[in-house]
């Protein structure tokens, strides 16, 4: 049972999407790493969809999308064609993108090679190379690694996913949610996890992403349209400065969310979801819905 069914479904080249509400403008909700798919977003649909016309769409690797087996089918580039090729089947002229996490390299990519079908971005626990953790950075760099022992963020293994699939989800969700009485939240994104396996999952981490930061200001120097970048001040899988910078880069705003962790849009959905809405109802109408042109950066009314 789902608070709001899809008002309109279908497939862009193997990827699963869905429409609901005919609001304007459209928000495209970006997946995030394809741990999860686009349930991870139920809890933002049935309110912004009284208000705006939403599109949600599975990450190829999980969900009701494709599972090709070649890495470069998992490239950053790729997942960001993907969003494109959804606006399109979708007759989504523009958007506001909303990216969580893995999402906001998806969105950055679209925003500065797309200006044109962008009308604004909003992040939330953006997984950009911004800012760095040492010790989880040592363990992600031995990713493919066999290695004798796995504790602790050194679960982040291919070899390991394939011994123990299950409990590296646990793992990770138990340090994605870190605020109390998330039992909901984490049996949710357990189940979703198992509906991808390890060998799908390993190819979205060895596949070129957004690596460098010089790479990431690059993009982010092309960004002309309004940015908000939201994190919780809690997160255990990236760091919130990440967002603070990112937010700088591109002159946009910072929200940081007292005792969240990295899904803030799950454990706080009230908070966010108003975010959100405040935000799309401060872009010119004019602009950013009449004439569908790109706003320029930090533009607002």
């Amino acid at each position: 049972m789902r608070a709001r069914e899809p008002d309109e479904t279908g497939f862009a080249d193997g990827i699963y999407w869905e429409r609901f509400g005919d609001g304007e403008p459209t928000l495209l909700m970006v997946p995030a790493w394809a741990i999860v798919h686009s349930r991870i977003w139920k809890a933002q649909v049935p309110y912004l969809a009284r208000h705006f016309r939403v599109v949600i769409f599975d990450p190829r690797g999980n969900g009701l999308s494709k599972r090709p087996a070649d890495l470069e089918s998992y490239s950053e580039e790729q997942y960001a064609a993907d969003a494109l090729a959804v606006m399109e089947a979708s007759g989504t002229e523009s958007a506001v993108v909303v990216g969580l996490s893995m999402g906001a390299q998806r969105g950055l990519l679209l925003a500065a090679r797309q200006p044109e079908r962008v009308l604004a971005l909003v992040t939330i626990a953006a997984a950009l190379p911004l800012a760095s953790d040492p010790e989880r950075n040592r363990s992600f760099a031995r990713f493919d690694d066999r290695l004798e022992h796995h504790d602790g963020w050194f679960k982040f293994n291919r070899h390991y996913w394939r011994q123990d699939y299950e409990g590296f989800l646990r793992f990770f969700f138990e340090n994605a949610f870190a605020e109390p009485h998330s039992t909901k939240q984490f049996e949710d994104c357990v189940s979703w996890g198992l509906e991808t396996d390890p060998e799908t999952l390993a190819l979205t981490i060895l596949a070129p992403s957004l690596t460098t930061r010089a790479e990431t200001l690059a993009l982010c120097e092309q960004v002309r349209c309004p940015v908000l970048a939201v994190h919780g001040d809690c997160d255990q899988i990236r760091p919130w400065r990440a967002s603070e910078r990112f937010a700088a880069a591109t002159g946009g705003r910072f929200v940081l969310m007292p005792g969240c962790g990295h899904c803030p849009q799950a454990r706080k959905p009230v908070e966010v979801n108003l975010l959100i809405r405040e935000f799309v109802e401060q872009l010119p109408r004019t602009a950013a819905v009449l004439s569908r042109q790109p706003l320029a950066k930090g533009e607002m009314t």
